[in-house]
């Protein structure tokens, strides 16, 4: 019987992420993809910085970006969490199917920006609100409805790539 990560990467299901892995990577990462069904039905993605916040994750955009627009049209969208640029040990990422509320109210701007900055630019924070707050912003809130793929090589036995284990 072949082993995975040994003899091939076939079966890759015992390779996912644990609830406790995947929550270590959304707390160390500050970027993702958002996937969208673009105007004419094309999928597309965009990297955003985002906030995880109250079980959604907070994304913000201009409100006439194709992926605001997108958002408004069909809420379904995708959010796509690497370790890339972090200081986790791995590969590891996770796809996780949302649904995209736009909020253009006063009171979620207010109480967004203000998190969305001490997370991001702990450095000048109202700096970061003050460019934030113009007339044609949203919020995005993307309420989690499933995780769709996951992974961490640290499942894999050596290095994931044929390779002796990490020292």
């Amino acid at each position: 019987m072949a082993e995975v990560g040994v003899d091939d990467l076939e079966k890759l299901r015992s390779l996912r992420a644990s609830r406790e892995a995947r929550d270590e990577l959304v707390r160390a990462q500050t970027e993702a993809v958002v996937t969208f069904a673009a105007d004419g039905g094309w999928s597309s993605g965009v990297v955003m910085s985002y906030l995880p916040h109250g079980g959604s994750y907070w994304v913000t955009a201009v409100a006439d970006r194709a992926h605001a627009r997108a958002a408004r049209r069909d809420p379904r969208v995708s959010l796509v969490i690497s370790n890339a640029g972090t200081d986790l040990p791995g590969r590891r990422m996770m796809t996780v199917r949302c649904l995209a509320h736009v909020h253009d109210d006063a009171e979620t701007k207010q109480w967004f920006y203000a998190a969305f900055a001490e997370h991001l630019q702990v450095a000048n924070p109202q700096g970061f609100v003050d460019l934030l707050n113009s007339g044609n912003r949203v919020v995005l809130e993307l309420r989690p409805v499933a995780v769709a793929t996951s992974h961490d090589s640290r499942n894999l036995p050596g290095d994931g790539r044929g390779g002796p284990a990490p020292s």
